[in-house]
């Protein structure tokens, strides 16, 4: 199950960019160039990765746990 966890993870970091901008943020991107743009959507990505880290975590333990039941 870990092993699996570990490889999607893998995959989703090293897969296409992903457009993870609000349209504030697409706003603000287009004005600042290409280049920052980027950095801006890397940015994005990485802070989105700790809440989606501990509900992956939450839902590993609550499947293991049913399991057992």
């Amino acid at each position: 199950m870990i092993i699996g966890l570990v490889i999607v993870a893998g995959l989703l970091l090293t897969g296409p960019e992903a457009a993870a901008q609000c349209s504030i943020c697409t706003k603000t991107a287009q004005q600042l160039g290409e280049g920052p743009a980027k950095g801006m959507n890397s940015g994005i990505l990485y802070l989105a990765f700790a809440p989606m880290a501990i509900i992956g975590f939450l839902a590993y333990r609550w499947i293991k746990n049913n399991r057992q039941a």
